[in-house]
């Protein structure tokens, strides 16, 4: 009797605890699941710094044309500018000397109405500091479409395959498994170079390669958690009250099975831009000038034992790499520890 008495007393707290706490309107228009990790993500040290850090990427990427204007009836403002060609790189706070651009107006109030090489040039006198501003569109631009084609191909193969399973699943899973045979990095570099030829240089032959080879893992990865979630009872009792495969799919499985992919998804990004920068530094992503972190990073190639001399032509475009890589890492450690479950009740 006294258990009894001290169970049902539990409850009764229990109980009142969960009628007197308030639920926010906005808690109610998420759900329980979406409100507590947007809650997580904005209260975690570590995704704040990482927000920051994309949120200031994404100014300078919006404001690229205000920072560093390019040069008027320019047909391509992705392209460096260059200070005539030098061969040997001029040092950051070197003065313009051949066709400088339009002074800013926070230049002007800022450092003054002659324009400098903020961060110094390149050999052939590729501008720096423009190609790193202009390269952080390039950057965004990439990541977001690769990203994006990747997660949503995968989710929707993956999607297919877990929820019908047989055939259909087996079928995927071993073109899946023939994919990933092949070495990421070195398959995407065959396809970009078969690729270049036929449509030319630029951003698509590396980012068609890098789309080719980069959805396999979400595809594995979501199949696997809509395997576990489409054995749960409320998923039986929907099938059981007649509710369409469709409602099934996108309104009970797909809600609950989706989060660790967009995890792994916002860990990704950085790793997308890295293999694409990785492609333009061995010359088969981007053309020579073109403003990307890894074509700016090529150019401390011909350097390198002089690299303390010219440090300015890797420092500067590799911390533009790192930093942005570094924000979108940040965010997705904080995801996955705010939906790691041992986390939800400390």
């Amino acid at each position: 009797m006294a258990e009894a008495q001290v169970l049902d007393e539990k409850l009764e707290g229990l109980i009142g605890e969960y009628t007197e706490r308030k639920i926010s309107r906005t808690e109610r228009i998420l759900g329980p699941e979406l409100y507590r990790i947007i809650k997580g993500i904005f209260t975690t040290p570590s995704s704040i710094v990482g927000f920051t850090l994309i949120a200031i990427f994404v100014l300078i990427a919006i404001f690229a044309p205000q920072i560093i204007p390019p040069k008027e009836n320019t047909p391509d403002p992705y392209k460096i500018m260059r200070d005539g060609f030098t061969t040997v790189p001029k040092a950051p706070g070197t003065i313009w000397t051949k066709n400088p651009p339009t002074v800013p107006w926070w230049y002007r109030t800022f450092v003054g109405d002659e324009w400098v090489h903020l961060f110094g040039t390149a050999s052939g006198g590729w501008d720096i500091f423009y190609g790193v501003i202009w390269g952080t569109r390039t950057a965004i631009k990439v990541g977001i479409i690769i990203e994006g084609i990747t997660l949503l191909f995968g989710i929707i193969v993956g999607c297919l395959a877990g929820f019908y399973g047989g055939i259909l699943d087996t079928i995927t899973m071993r073109v899946v498994e023939v994919f990933q045979t092949f070495p990421f990095i070195m398959a995407a570099m065959t396809l970009s170079a078969i690729l270049t030829p036929i449509i030319g240089k630029g951003i698509w032959p590396a980012t068609i390669a890098l789309i080719a080879f980069g959805w396999m893992g979400y595809a594995r990865l979501i199949r696997g958690d809509i395997l576990s979630v489409r054995e749960r009872d409320y998923i039986l009792a929907a099938r059981v009250v007649g509710a369409k495969d469709s409602r099934i799919m996108f309104k009970h499985i797909i809600p609950n099975a989706i989060y660790p992919t967009l995890v792994v998804a916002s860990l990704d990004i950085g790793t997308i831009v890295v293999s694409f920068a990785a492609l333009s530094f061995l010359g088969i992503g981007t053309e020579i000038g073109y403003a990307d972190w890894g074509q700016l990073v090529s150019f401390a190639r011909n350097w390198i034992p002089q690299l303390a001399n010219y440090w300015w032509i890797l420092i500067y475009p590799g911390m533009a790499l790192v930093l942005f890589v570094l924000g979108w890492n940040l965010v997705g450690d904080a995801l996955r520890d705010i939906m790691d479950p041992r986390m939800r009740n400390r």
